[in-house]
Formats: structure tokens, C-alpha cells, sequence
């Protein structure tokens, strides 16, 4: 009896957590998504003035908005396929690491951005924080030196590992300082978020 009540709690736990993970990814893009439709509606894409200025002392704050901007509907929908899956993907051990890994990315790739852009251009886009998830997901298996981790980065690199091709400069309109710095954000967070194994006794 005690083990078919244990075994019906983690059920119920488990669909609790799954239904809290969409709730947090729905809310997530239905906000990219909502931000996009003002500024085109509202501000005609005056928002994404508001983006990273490279090595400019206002443009600094372009770190915390810069994720959340898009120029066009187009840019959105390309990146909210790769940042539903990644994100969820994020989630899978933990819900808090999306949040944890997300804000890492951000700064770290935003940080990236305002000391190495190119001057008089501005860096806007989720594609920091897509990358940012990246580098932890194939990161996480070199560092956690598991099996569930290693299968993960494994299965993570067939699916979206062509992506690293985005952090090589030469491509016009693409932040590729974005995508390089938001993937080492990843890879810190990978290293920060490890899973230690507990000491084997002898």
C-alpha cells in the first residue's frame, strides 16, 4: 500500500512540475510575443532602439532588454521554435535552472556584446539566450560526466548543433557577438549547475 501511495505522489508531482514548465515557456513567448505586437502597433519598432549599444554608457542597459526585442515578426517566429525546445529542454532537471541558465546567458552574452559589437550597431534578439541554452545542454554532459547528461548533450548536438555555426563573424544583420558570448554564458552555467558525485567510499 505505502509504495502504490509513493508511487501515485510522484506521479502527481511529475504532471505538476510538467504543467508549471508550459506555463513558464507559454508565459514566456506569449510575453516576446506581446512586446513584438506593441512595438510594431505602437512604437513602429521604435523599441528596438533599446537594444545593446556597443560601448556606449546608455546602451548598457540594452543587457536587460536586448532578450526580450526582436526586429519583426520574422526574426520572433524564427527564434521560438529553438527557444521552446532548448528552454524545456533546460527544464528537464530543474525548472529554476531556465531562469538561473537564461539570466547567465543574458549577462554574460550582453557583457560580450557592449565590449566587442561592432561600433554604431545595436544587438537585439532571444537568439543570446538560445545560445546561452545551448552551451549548457552540450556543455552539461562534460561536465556532469554522467550518463543521462552525456545522452543529453549527445541528442542536443544532432538536433541543434548546426547552430554553432552562428557564432562565426561575416554573416550581415546577424549578432554573431551574441550568439558567441551567449553560448559561453551556457557553458559557465554548465560548469556552475553541475552535478557533484557523491565520494566514493573505500
Amino acid at each position: 500500500m505505502t509504495t502504490a501511495i509513493t508511487s501515485r505522489q510522484a506521479t502527481g508531482d511529475l504532471k505538476r512540475e510538467i504543467k508549471l514548465q508550459a506555463i513558464i515557456l507559454a508565459s514566456y513567448i506569449a510575453l516576446l510575443w506581446a512586446l513584438e505586437l506593441v512595438d510594431s502597433a505602437v512604437f513602429r519598432g521604435g523599441l528596438d532602439g533599446l537594444g545593446i549599444h556597443p560601448r556606449s554608457p546608455a546602451g548598457v542597459w540594452g543587457i536587460l532588454a536586448a532578450p526580450f526585442l526582436h526586429g519583426g515578426f520574422g526574426h520572433l517566429a524564427a527564434n521560438t521554435a529553438p527557444l521552446a525546445v532548448l528552454a524545456w529542454f533546460v527544464m528537464l532537471r530543474e525548472t529554476r535552472h531556465f531562469f538561473i541558465v537564461g539570466a547567465i546567458s543574458a549577462v554574460i552574452g550582453g557583457l560580450g556584446i557592449w565590449l566587442f559589437g561592432g561600433a554604431g550597431t545595436v544587438h537585439i534578439g532571444a537568439s543570446i539566450t538560445i545560445f546561452g541554452f545551448l552551451g549548457y545542454l552540450l556543455f552539461r554532459g562534460w561536465f556532469d560526466r554522467n550518463f543521462a547528461s552525456i545522452l543529453g548533450s549527445l541528442v542536443v548536438a544532432l538536433l541543434y548543433g548546426s547552430l554553432v555555426l552562428g557564432m562565426l563573424p561575416g554573416r550581415p544583420g546577424i549578432s554573431w557577438e551574441g550568439h558567441l558570448f551567449g553560448f559561453a554564458g551556457g557553458a559557465l552555467a554548465a560548469r556552475l549547475l553541475r552535478q557533484r558525485r557523491a565520494p566514493v567510499s573505500r
